[in-house]
């Protein structure tokens, strides 16, 4: 947890239900096919990664919504679309970073993922939509082991309800 708080009272929503998938395939389903990913797979991912500077998930700040998540499997894309809880939030590369770890974690490697800040939520969004598309800054941002341990720290599951 960061001590001084850019966002002391952040507004915090009600988590949206969580729908069970129909994990039977059709009996004319061949076993090696991949299955279709889809805006509501990708949310799942994403949905209870924790905020850096809060006990809240994305999803309890609103910082990411399912309908923020664009998803082109047949041409392997991936676009996620997340909005700060402040327009100078300090934390939106760090929270833009465990997006983009999460789902190179979670989804087949032939997914591009682009992961955006919302046009106009926050004051250096051009700046922080850069760093976060730049494979080489990535690649070395998950280098730094002070990064890394920020990361998991956001990533690692909660067992609260």
């Amino acid at each position: 947890m960061v001590s001084e708080l850019i966002n002391a009272n952040p507004v915090v929503y009600e988590k949206k239900e969580r729908r069970v998938r129909n994990s039977v395939p059709p009996a004319d389903v061949n076993e090696y096919s991949s299955e279709p990913i889809d805006q509501l797979e990708i949310f799942d991912h994403l949905r209870d990664i924790k905020d850096p500077e809060h006990p809240y998930s994305l999803e309890e700040l609103k910082v990411i919504t399912e309908d923020a998540i664009e998803v082109d499997d047949s041409n392997s894309y991936v676009r996620v679309t997340f909005t700060p809880t402040v327009e100078h939030c300090s934390m939106a590369t760090i929270i833009g970073l465990c997006l983009r770890v999460k789902l190179m974690r979670s989804l087949p490697p032939r997914f591009k993922i682009d992961i955006r800040i919302a046009p106009g939520s926050h004051a250096t969004e051009d700046a922080v939509n850069k760093q976060l598309n730049d494979k080489e800054r990535v690649a070395a941002a998950l280098e730094n082991p002070n990064l890394v341990e920020m990361v998991d720290e956001c990533l690692a599951p909660s067992f609260s309800c």
